[in-house]
């Protein structure tokens, strides 16, 4: 896959860490120029995966390709209409879009309690429709039409296994994950005759550091000599969206990939 996206201009949400930095990470690999993002310079320091943003997109020049370091909150969107003003200026026109920011937390960080459907906080809930749901309709937005106008382009949405199933807890969350889904398929028939595709990609539960600092996590769960009976690596989940990103799947639009280990094995 060397360099297969040479040339490329890509654009990833919260990719300062966690799956997006290994979302970034890997289309770097592969050629692309990249933009990283997070919410602040000091995020990727929550849970002690770099000291800043800039170190991070730093790292990535290692693979031969430019970065830059962008910052704002993806449910402002005066915020976003800014970061892919600074992404383009400095990169050039945006030719991928990875929305990957996201997570079921709450206004006040951390997991909502309560958190089931009818308990959890209404500021909750808007906190995670703007961090999920709005955050990547504002972001398709704001570069999109670009994509529409020089005909071609990718964008990888990223949904949730809970978007598939009903949950009592997390509620909220799986709601705006599967709105996500049908966002990625609805924008994918808008896009068909302008030569822009438009996917999205399911993790099943993921080993991020956060996901390790803030979870008890059975270590059978962590054993990879059991191939599919695991949590999956956030790796793992990249190699999905740099797949959708390529040209490999060219001929591929409006469609959903679960990352799963096949715990998910039903359409929908």
């Amino acid at each position: 896959m060397d360099q297969i996206l040479k040339g490329e201009v890509a654009l990833v949400t919260g990719s300062g860490r966690g799956l997006g930095h290994a979302v970034v990470s890997r289309l770097a690999e592969w050629g692309a120029h990249v933009a990283v993002h997070d919410i602040s310079q000091e995020a990727p320091a929550e849970f002690g995966e770099a000291k800043n943003l800039d170190e991070v997109a730093a790292r990535l020049t290692r693979f031969g390709v430019r970065t830059v370091g962008v910052t704002g909150d993806i449910g402002n969107p005066e915020a976003i209409v800014e970061l892919v003003k600074r992404t383009e200026a400095a990169l050039g026109p945006i030719s991928i879009l990875a929305n990957v920011a996201g997570g079921d937390i709450a206004a006040k960080g951390g997991k909502p309690n309560p958190n089931e459907n009818l308990f959890v906080a209404w500021e909750d809930v808007q906190a995670i429709f703007n961090r999920n749901l709005f955050g990547t309709m504002l972001c398709c937005r704001a570069v999109v039409p670009g994509m529409l106008e020089r005909k071609r382009g990718a964008v990888i949405n990223i949904g949730s296994g809970d978007a598939h199933t009903g949950h009592v807890n997390s509620g909220a969350y799986a709601v705006a994950k599967a709105a996500i889904v049908h966002y990625t398929r609805t924008l994918a028939n808008q896009c068909r005759e302008h030569n822009v595709r438009v996917n999205a990609v399911s993790p099943g539960a993921t080993v991020t550091a956060r996901f390790k600092a803030t979870r008890t996590v059975d270590p059978k769960f962590l054993d990879e000599s059991t191939p599919l009976l695991r949590f999956g690596k956030p790796e793992e989940v990249a190699d999905a969206i740099a797949f959708l990103a390529s040209p490999l799947s060219a001929h591929i639009s409006g469609q959903v990939i679960r990352v799963d280990g096949g715990l998910q094995s039903w359409p929908g």
